[in-house]
């Protein structure tokens, strides 16, 4: 350090202040992580990169996993950008290859992978859906833009986005898809509403209420569009190789993306692979691009504190601003060159902390207009921000929350510790520990929560007693952790906050939980007689013994025996169940009825399941919801003695639904599948993309298609090309069409034609009519083929309004002595929500045998 460098250094020491610029607000978020060897320089590398630019880029983009992870890698990683992922709904609509949630509780898991994939990419990740069932839902496929923003609510949408916009004011934005007519109607509407807000952020008549809450309009200077090699105006080295990360950036993305693993995402690729193209579709100032390609996203954007200082310099503005800029630019080279000294870097972090603060003061007493300085006290206040995550990285302070329990109810006092430990050789002082909790809560310190010095090795702990209120609100897995805690320490004469959260989401979830067995129901109203059998079983989420009575609620009319059970717990987490017998009156009419379990400990009634989601990759959370049963009445005939095998890949409930109904279902496990006497079943069920998720199928498929030919019924759900689907694992060759978009049916009013009237599909055991296509949810078939062999009998056309019918989605044939069936419809999601026509179609489609199919069915034409 230089001697002038040096004076400076112990003027500003002396100097500073120990306030923290917009403390809480821009606290980080250290979160704990995973013990890894080689953790610390890293980490202490990817916190002190960002402090060498100012500058920020944001991604925006439909659902998890459509991020530009390469990208962001690349921008957060490797140049330092401050980089933001902007992702509008949780991903509900999708499917999953870990587990059979869908719906909220898929979209649930879709969120937790997503955060942690932004932590990976050092990204600060955001989502414009904001709470279960959110307007802005993943209501399934679709192909507008404009069905898309109908939905969710236009305005809504666009509010948000714009607010996010304003809040983080990105000078780049991104993004992730095109508005063409081949891309997902989601990824077009998010497209459309970034595109628009590349100038709206910056009206200040665009939703002006964001300004009376103190949001400032912000005119990002670059919106870029994803591009090709063919035609682009930059392009970014994602392919380029750290030595510090060990992998490239493209590498690194796609680390990212094996967090997805719902989705099945993340691949290997090898190093030096990889360059992502972008076209400059807008500038703030109006220029194109000059026709060069360029490999930067921020030509003629101030990077660097070098350059605001220059720039301010030219416009004759404050010359005391611009020095101190200069100064931090010298700080955070400084920063830079000190790594990888842990104690160095701490010492020039800390320094640079108290020169951030005399800018700040220096911004607001100068003479510079309210847009700039609006401007630079944005980004010095993010700078604080990333210098609290380099002090804490280059401190080596580890802070944790530990709960005594996750598991929370009304009313409940519990103890939770918070902990800062030092692992290097810088000595801090003045450590203080709080604990944050919701508005109503209380948060008592048993011990002391402010230190005077915390040494090499050494750990302060403070135990707090929580109290939660009598009166919460249900769990929201979307919201901010409920508990965290704010530490703040002094190193060098300056502080630095660190904001921590626990391991796992701590949850108030109701004293007694319940959940029916089963959750959904068909009652046959040919057989009204029937009792519908309805297990709940009740855990204790309370800290010890608890009473409770258990009932139902049911329609008017209907019978429940026993009206009520008590149940009574010794333990937390302790499991009891009752079981009802509920009868329907004898003139039941076909439709849909609800009946909801309830709990009540003589002073309130909760009528609440909670589902834990738990995996390895995002830890634990929940999902609260009402403790209901939805029946759904409608005629159903099922063959007496029907043996069926079924072959699951694990995304559907299908089996559960065949078996509720009457249908003997046997679960095949590979070793079934590959020796076992298949002969004794009647049909065999292949379940979704199943050819991808069983590896004993493909090996055995010859097996099944003897099973067919000596006899066999055999029923495949769709598959995707990338599930090793291959035209010659059916009898006759059918192959899936390719687009995928382009080959689905996303509307599920659209009409349905029978071209094959009279095949027993649609007459026995039941008689198939256009009632059974109505009140289908989310879609009607995807993946569908686009040719197939001319032995197939076409069963159904069916499209989108406007456009060409698919006479592919269901198609049949004989094969020897049995049957085949390939189908594309979306049983796996109708079946499991009980829609009559699909349960009633798909008893027929696996009595082929019993109706003696293979002596009946007529060949179709081949497709032209």
């Amino acid at each position: 350090m230089s001697q002038s460098r040096a004076k400076r250094r112990t003027k500003r020491w002396v100097a500073a202040s120990v306030s923290l610029v917009l403390a809480g607000t821009l606290a980080f978020q250290a979160g704990p992580q995973t013990a890894a060897a080689d953790r610390g320089v890293v980490d202490l590398w990817k916190a002190i990169k960002p402090l060498s630019t100012i500058a920020s880029a944001m991604n925006t983009g439909a659902h998890p996993d459509d991020e530009h992870s390469a990208t962001l890698a690349y921008l957060s990683l490797g140049l330092g950008v401050d980089t933001y992922s902007v992702i509008a709904n949780r991903g509900e609509g999708g499917q999953n290859e870990i587990g059979s949630e869908l719906g909220n509780a898929l979209g649930i898991i879709r969120t937790r992978e997503l955060q942690e994939a932004s932590k990976i990419t050092n990204v600060t990740l955001a989502n414009l859906s904001q709470k279960l069932d959110d307007p802005i839902y993943d209501f399934g496929f679709s192909k507008s833009p404009d069905e898309t923003l109908a939905k969710w609510g236009e305005d809504v949408a666009y509010e948000r986005l714009i607010r996010q916009i304003r809040e983080k004011r990105p000078d780049v934005l991104i993004p992730a898809f095109l508005n063409e007519p081949s891309t997902h109607g989601h990824h077009r509407a998010v497209n459309v509403l970034t595109v628009r807000a590349f100038k709206d952020a910056g009206n200040p008549q665009v939703f002006p209420k964001q300004l009376e809450e103190g949001l400032q309009p912000w005119q990002p200077k670059k919106l870029y569009v994803p591009a090709s090699e063919k035609d682009y105006d930059v392009s970014l080295p994602v392919n380029e190789y750290s030595e510090l990360y060990g992998a490239s950036y493209s590498q690194l993305g796609e680390e990212s993306r094996y967090m997805h693993k719902s989705q099945g995402m993340g691949r290997q690729i090898d190093e030096g692979q990889g360059t992502a193209y972008y076209k400059l579709q807008e500038s703030a100032d109006g220029k194109k691009a000059g026709g060069k390609p360029e490999a930067s996203l921020f030509g003629g954007i101030a990077f660097t504190f070098e350059d605001l200082a220059q720039e301010l310099d030219a416009k004759g503005k404050d010359n005391k601003v611009v020095k101190q800029l200069k100064t931090l630019q010298e700080d955070a080279n400084e920063v830079i060159a000190a790594y990888p000294s842990f104690a160095k870097v701490a010492r020039e972090v800390h320094g640079m902390k108290a020169d951030v603060k005399t800018t700040v003061e220096l911004v607001k007493a100068s003479s510079l207009e309210q847009v700039a300085k609006n401007d630079l006290l944005h980004r010095l206040a993010v700078k604080e921000k990333q210098l609290d995550k380099a002090s804490q990285e280059a401190t080596s302070v580890v802070v944790k929350v530990k709960p005594e329990t996750g598991e929370l109810i009304s009313g409940q006092t519990a103890k939770v510790t918070v902990t800062a430990f030092n692992g290097g050789e810088v000595d801090i002082s003045k450590v203080n520990l709080k604990l944050n909790v919701p508005e109503g809560w209380t948060a008592k310190a048993a011990g002391a929560d402010s230190f005077d010095k915390l040494a090499k090795n050494q750990t302060v702990k403070t135990e707090f007693e929580v109290t939660v209120p009598k009166q919460v609100a249900d769990f929201n897995p979307y919201a901010l952790p409920l508990i965290s805690a704010d530490i703040r320490y002094e190193a060098f004469g300056t502080e630095a906050s660190l904001h921590a959260v626990p391991d796992n989401a701590v949850a108030v979830l109701p004293p007694v939980a319940l959940s029916l067995s089963p959750e959904a129901a068909v009652l046959n109203t040919l057989k009204p007689d029937d009792a519908v059998s309805v297990k709940v079983t009740a855990t204790n989420y309370a800290p010890g013994a608890e009473k409770t009575k258990i009932s139902l609620k049911t329609p008017e009319g209907w019978t429940v025996e026993p009206a009520v059970q008590e149940l009574s717990f010794a333990a937390k987490y302790e499991t009891k169940a009752a079981e009802f017998i509920v009868k329907a009156p004898a003139n039941v009419k076909p439709g849909s009825y609800d009946l909801s379990a309830i709990s009540s400990d003589g002073t309130s009634d909760s009528s609440r399941t909670v589902q834990v989601i738990q995996y390895p990759h995002i830890g634990k959370t929940y999902y609260v919801k009402p403790a209901n049963l939805a029946i759904q009445a409608f005629d159903l005939k099922a063959p007496q003695g029907l043996k069926v095998g079924y072959v699951s890949s694990g995304f559907d409930n299908i089996d559960q639904v065949l078996r509720q109904v009457g249908v003997n279902v046997t679960n095949l496990d590979a070793k079934t599948v590959q020796f076992g006497d298949l002969s004794q079943y009647d049909t065999i069920v292949l379940g979704i993309r199943a050819y991808a998720f069983r590896p004993e199928l493909i090996p055995s498929n010859q097996r099944l298609l003897d099973y067919v030919k000596n006899g066999g019924n055999l029923v495949v759900q769709y598959h995707k090309p990338e599930d090793k689907w291959s035209p010659d694992l059916a009898p006759y060759p059918i192959k899936i069409g390719q687009p995928l978009i382009q080959w689905r049916v996303t509307d599920e009013n659209s009409k349905v034609t029978m071209l094959a009237p009279e095949h027993p599909i649609f007459n026995t055991p039941n008689k198939i009519t256009a009632a059974d296509w109505d009140n289908w949810i989310q879609d009607r078939s995807a993946y569908n083929p686009s040719e197939w062999g001319k032995e197939y009998t076409e069963l159904i056309s069916n499209g989108d309004p406007g456009e060409k019918e698919f006479t592919g989605t269901f198609l049949t044939a004989n094969y020897g002595k049995g049957t085949y069936t390939y189908s594309s419809l979306v049983w796996y999601r109708e079946i499991p929500n009980l829609v009559p026509g699909s349960i009633r179609m798909f008893v027929n489609m696996i009595s082929l045998k019993q109706n003696g199919t293979a002596s009946t069915s007529v060949a179709a034409a081949p497709p032209k």
